[in-house]
């Protein structure tokens, strides 16, 4: 059953000059759907109008089949959660309070959390390794463990759906595979669906149910990593000549750039 449809969605930053155009895409409950594609061919403007932070100039988005149109700022963030490529400007907050900044969606207008929300607060800075920086600034962490602190305030919204924009940048290589297995395991054990923005089609063909590469605006393929990631198509979207074999160590496809 889809959770998100993405139906014949067109947008332009500026008029006449389409951004997306007419994408239409279908996200299954409790999938792992990764998009990928160059820069510039909008795939986080794509994420940005399924958390209606930008509304479409044609097309609808519907979630559970019910348009997005008519749901308020609060009723999407009980379902969906976002987490940005880039924040500026953040404030000397500490760890613990950046992630509990995640429950004001369940709190009800109450002006402290509970016991509760700081046990939902304290288990999602274990999932994403930070348990140890819950007293420290925010803005005395390195870039990487940022980004985890954000993703776990996300994941203490406890939606129905998350969505990130790169999620392992400013990752060094063990804690990008860390929070690509976290959100796989999230998505099969608890059924969350994960729409993820990466660059790196190795981790998005290793961890994701099915991949959508975008081109200039528009759906190149969707469909299962073996089905998306070929030599050919690679080609035709990246301009890149690369080599497609079997991961050693997965059933997944590998690939690789030739010199």
């Amino acid at each position: 059953m889809a959770v998100l449809t993405v139906d014949n969605v067109s947008f332009s930053y500026v008029a006449g000059i389409p951004t997306l155009r007419n994408v239409s895409l279908a996200v299954h409950r409790g999938e792992f759907l990764t998009l990928v594609g160059p820069n510039g061919s909008g795939k986080s403007t794509l994420l940005k109008i399924l958390d209606r932070i930008f509304l479409p100039d044609e097309g609808n988005i519907a979630l559970d089949g019910t348009p997005l149109a008519t749901f308020t700022r609060a009723d999407i963030a009980r379902k969906m959660a976002y987490v940005p490529q880039d924040r500026e400007g953040v404030f000397p907050f500490t760890v613990e309070e950046i992630v509990l900044m995640g429950r004001a969606p369940h709190t009800a207008g109450m002006v402290f959390e509970g016991e509760g929300d700081r046990e939902v607060a304290r288990k999602m800075m274990g999932l994403t390794d930070i348990g140890h920086l819950a007293s420290h600034p925010v803005t005395n962490l390195s870039g990487g463990e940022r980004q985890r602190a954000f993703i776990a305030r996300a994941l203490a919204q406890q939606p129905e759906v998350l969505l990130l924009d790169e999620p392992t940048a400013h990752l060094d290589i063990a804690h990008q595979v860390d929070i690509f297995r976290l959100l796989r395991s999230l998505s099969v054990d608890t059924g969350l669906t994960v729409v993820s923005v990466t660059h790196d089609l190795n981790l998005a063909a290793m961890y994701s149910d099915r991949i959508a590469m975008l081109q200039c605006g528009t759906i190149a393929a969707a469909g299962t990593p073996s089905e998306v990631l070929t030599v050919d198509r690679i080609r035709d979207v990246f301009r890149a000549e690369v080599v497609v074999d079997l991961h050693p160590a997965a059933t997944a496809p590998r690939v690789t750039v030739l010199r």
